[in-house]
């Protein structure tokens, strides 16, 4: 099989699964300068076929975050296939960063704005001594917690709320938001994509405490699904519940801080190691 076939079409949209250990990165988004998921991916796609398309993921995860599967999405002129792209990208991208499946998917479809539901995973090691090689990918916290209080407590972010006072206080996160649907209309001329107006307003599907027994030692996981996620949404929201497990908050304070509106009134921000961005779902399964 040659590595490009000639009878393809001049452009074709393109959507690629991705894992990464966000350690060394500096987030999702492109800067100058720094090592970034989008920018290796964009390198990588020059690399192999002289285009260097921006690929537009199904959100921004912050330096440090991780991903078990990210979607991007962009278009690409080079008649490759599927499969050759694929071995490609994992032959040239740092070993931190895999691709897991790549496929041509109608136009229409866009990793951000076609996506339907998001799942993010929380992980928090328990025991006396973390081993060398979880310690990139999971937060310890030895104080004592009340694992019924945390599974009560998470169960009340459920439904829909403003979760405004778990976002990131950030004054340029309205105007990230909007470039955010703006810029994949100009870098991937993917049609019908609109800004939306900026809201804090989300809708939580699940959120659920989770006890796991490993070989390691004792974990708590924290898995969260919903229709999207605010700038440091779900590390606030963890470092919320912590505060609640612990006994600084009560269970009573939760919907007091969704109503205050204000970051000052929710807890800290979890660490980043600790999260990952586990799964995005779409509407048509490509």
């Amino acid at each position: 099989m040659t590595e490009f076939d000639q009878s393809a079409p001049d452009q074709q949209n393109w959507k690629l699964t991705v894992a990464y250990d966000g350690t060394d990165f500096h987030g999702w988004q492109v800067q100058p300068d720094k090592p970034t998921i989008q920018g290796e991916l964009r390198a990588a796609l020059g690399r192999i076929t002289g285009e260097t398309p921006l690929p537009q993921g199904s959100g921004r995860t912050d330096a440090g975050v991780h991903a078990l599967a990210q979607v991007a999405s962009f278009l690409l002129r080079a008649p490759i296939p599927p499969q050759n792209l694929h071995r490609a990208l994992n032959r040239t991208l740092p070993p931190a960063i895999r691709v897991l499946d790549a496929c041509v998917v109608p136009d229409a479809f866009h990793a951000r704005h076609s996506a339907t539901t998001k799942t993010y995973e929380y992980r928090i090691f328990r025991g006396a001594i973390c081993p060398p090689f979880l310690a990139r990918y999971i937060y310890t916290c030895l104080l004592p917690l009340e694992f019924e209080v945390l599974e009560k407590s998470a169960r009340l972010f459920e439904g829909e709320h403003d979760f405004q006072s778990f976002a990131a206080s950030d004054p340029d996160l309205a105007s990230r938001e909007t470039s955010q649907s703006v810029e994949p209309m100009r870098q991937t001329g993917v049609p019908n994509v609109t800004a939306p107006e900026h809201t804090t307003v989300r809708r939580i599907y699940s959120s659920a405490w989770e006890h796991r027994q490993t070989e390691a030692g004792e974990m708590l996981v924290y898995r969260v699904c919903g229709s999207g996620f605010l700038h440091h949404m779900v590390r606030n929201l963890v470092g919320t519940m912590l505060d609640v497990g612990r006994g600084y908050l009560r269970i009573e304070d939760i919907p007091e801080i969704l109503a205050a509106k204000q970051r000052s009134a929710a807890g800290p921000t979890a660490p980043a190691r600790g999260l990952f961005l586990y799964s995005v779902d779409y509407a048509d399964k490509e």
